[in-house]
């Protein structure tokens, strides 16, 4: 009979001992718990990893199948559902997740989920935004330290510095940001409907935090003036004009996509700049032979799902925070119905005004 033990302890993840409320330490001696990949897994499993066969090497499969088959019978057990981000590595985002998308999709599928739990496989933001549009709902992100660097550019009392330094400018937040950021700001915005919703205000001057990039792209699409903060996402800052044209030297007929939150001298050497769900329609839609996507690494594997017939070239820069989310913190996460996010009531109205307001305008 097929069967290969697979152990949480690949990666490196601390097993919780019932005996003790701490996480042992790293010197104790762990308890491993072993999952099988048996005959009945491999079956159970086998159409999802023909789904994934093109970006999930087949010698990988066995150590990612028994937690995606414990995964899946656990959330049936829990009503409970996981949503993921398109920055999810494949075995996680095709073969887990009940919901998928970016930022502004997540958010609006948190309002309408039928579920007693909800696992959020992205990164903390996300999370809380789960929490505030589901206050009565358990939410947990199987590692609370998943964090954004966009996220950690800026805090609620920058935000009322800002307020004082520019009296009346409505301000504008990426969904990029802490509850407590969101707290103090007017409106939320995703990288897909932020110039929708800047345009909607009815202003000629707005605040917009906490990503300089994204708040440049904006004001050249508007002629509303833009007053931005300078926080950066560590991954698309590093993408450079200079590496897209290195690109196009050796793969002549690539086609080019960029995300906004990218410096602006590599949006100005693509041929398309659009959010997440814009690059993943624009793959969809227009099938070009060869594409370039300049984003996380991780979601072009996940669009090469959906479309076998486009090569995808990858200029592979991973989010670190991102890559905190694996199968097995997922299943222990189920099983202990921890990390759950917690938001202080009083910030928590505040900073959901902002989100709804979001959705309302979208």
């Amino acid at each position: 009979m097929l069967m290969l033990s697979i152990y949480k302890a690949y990666s490196m993840t601390l097993i919780r001992s019932p005996e003790k409320d701490s996480v042992m330490s790293s010197t104790a001696t762990l308890d491993y718990q072993a999952l099988d990949y048996t005959a009945e897994v491999a079956a159970a499993t086998a159409p999802l990893y023909a789904k994934v066969a093109r970006v999930i090497p087949e010698i990988e499969w066995p150590f990612h199948a028994p937690y995606v088959d414990a995964i899946n019978r656990l959330k049936k057990e829990r009503n409970a559902i996981v949503l993921a981000h398109n920055y999810q590595t494949p075995e996680i985002f095709h073969c887990v997740a009940d919901v998928v998308g970016d930022s502004l999709a997540l958010a609006r599928e948190a309002v309408t989920v039928d579920a007693d739990v909800i696992v959020l496989a992205g990164v903390h933001f996300m999370a809380e935004t789960a929490k505030l549009l589901n206050p009565e709902k358990t939410v947990i992100i199987p590692d609370e330290s998943a964090g954004c660097s966009l996220a950690e550019s800026i805090t609620g009392a920058d935000v009322r510095l800002l307020r004082q330094k520019y009296p009346g400018v409505p301000i504008v937040t990426y969904v990029n940001t802490t509850a407590e950021v969101k707290a103090e700001c007017d409106v939320c915005v995703t990288s897909g409907n932020a110039l929708k919703i800047v345009e909607a205000l009815d202003t000629d001057k707005i605040i917009f935090l906490p990503d300089e990039y994204l708040a440049r792209y904006v004001a050249s699409q508007t002629d509303v003036e833009v007053i931005a903060w300078k926080g950066h996402c560590e991954v698309h800052e590093r993408f450079t004009g200079a590496e897209i044209e290195d690109y196009r030297k050796n793969f002549e007929d690539v086609v080019v996509i960029a995300h906004p939150e990218c410096p602006p001298d590599v949006l100005d050497a693509v041929d398309f700049v659009g959010s997440t769900a814009g690059m993943i329609d624009y793959v969809e839609t227009k099938q070009p032979k060869r594409v370039l996507m300049v984003t996380e690494c991780s979601m072009s594997d996940n669009v090469a799902v959906e479309c076998p017939d486009v090569e995808f070239v990858r200029p592979c820069n991973l989010c670190p925070h991102m890559k905190q989310i694996t199968l097995p913190k997922i299943l222990e996460s189920l099983q202990t119905l921890e990390p759950r996010v917690e938001i202080d009531p009083a910030v928590a109205e505040r900073a959901r005004r902002a989100v709804e307001r979001m959705l309302e305008l979208s």
